[in-house]
């Protein structure tokens, strides 16, 4: 059996002393969306902070494509192929909206006007905003400017720490639809979300933390249709 193209695997550690995770293995295939659920407190967002590098780990593994990258930095991380999107501080206020997306090419060397324009025909939006200060847009279109900005970076796995917090149901519903898109490219979308059961909807692999550790992995649909699963975490 092949070794999945991101993945987390035994993952154990925290911020200080106290471990946060414990025996924790969350993996994502080329192209696929993974989605991490769980109660509030369960290391949903350590756990991707610790996949992205953002945390030591005492034990456990982090490897991208066959490649053991525990060791690297988030900064190597990123030019590995690899972009985090924060729940929170995700974009530059006080710049425009293309100024915003331009700093997410701040790594690459080679002409970003093609990719630019991908990002404007998955958000439209964005595209009529340019010249708008990205701290004047609403929380769904901010949202949008933050996940376009990883983009630029031309990503292997595409990294979400909330996506939709704090946003209605219908921007919700039409972000999970630009992640689809996203997906359906061959960019990986590991992604933690509160929204469990719209996101396990959408998602290729799901995986339910608490406490730190692995208590359901499943595809979506079979965590949707699973009768503790649903009386457990997606209320009934």
């Amino acid at each position: 059996m092949t070794a999945p193209f991101l993945i987390g695997d035994q993952m154990t550690g925290g911020y200080g002393p106290v471990d946060i995770l414990h025996g924790c293995t969350i993996a994502v295939e080329k192209g696929e969306i993974a989605v991490i659920v769980g109660p509030n407190g369960a290391g949903k967002s350590t756990a991707m902070k610790a996949v992205f590098g953002m945390l030591n780990l005492r034990s456990g593994h982090v490897r991208l494509d066959g490649e053991d990258i525990t060791g690297l930095t988030p900064q190597a991380r990123v030019a590995k192929g690899m972009a985090f999107v924060p729940q929170t501080q995700n974009i530059f206020t006080s710049m425009t909206v293309e100024e915003n997306l331009e700093m997410g090419a701040f790594l690459r060397r080679d002409d970003i006007g093609a990719t630019l324009e991908q990002v404007y025909h998955l958000f439209p939006i964005l595209k009529a905003k340019r010249r708008q200060a990205a701290g004047e847009l609403s929380g769904g279109q901010r949202q949008q400017v933050a996940v376009g900005r990883a983009l630029m970076t031309q990503p292997k796995v595409l990294m979400l720490d909330e996506p939709t917090a704090g946003v209605s149901p219908i921007v919700m519903d039409e972000l999970f639809d630009r992640i689809i898109e996203v997906a359906r490219t061959g960019i990986s979308i590991l992604m933690v979300e509160q929204n469990a059961r719209q996101a396990l909807d959408i998602a290729d692999k799901g995986y339910v933390l608490v406490q730190g550790a692995n208590r359901f992995t499943d595809t979506g649909k079979a965590l949707l249709a699973d009768a503790e699963v649903r009386r457990s975490f997606l209320g009934g």
